[in-house]
């Protein structure tokens, strides 16, 4: 497993708990922080799945 789907997850998770926070709070600058955190997580995540279905068709 690429360490990009891993640190993607992680991004994901904390953004989601930023955006609920702010959320929470009141606070729509946290709030929108986490949204665009969690999405970088998102877009990082995908980036390691497409590493890793390249480096397993060229193993085959």
């Amino acid at each position: 497993m690429d360490k990009d789907r891993i640190e993607g997850g992680v991004r994901e998770a904390k953004g989601k708990v930023k955006e609920v926070a702010g959320r929470v709070t009141g606070d729509r600058q946290t709030e929108a922080e986490g949204r665009g955190e969690k999405t970088a997580g998102k877009v990082q995540g995908e980036y390691g799945k497409a590493k890793d279905t390249v480096r397993d068709s060229l193993r085959k």
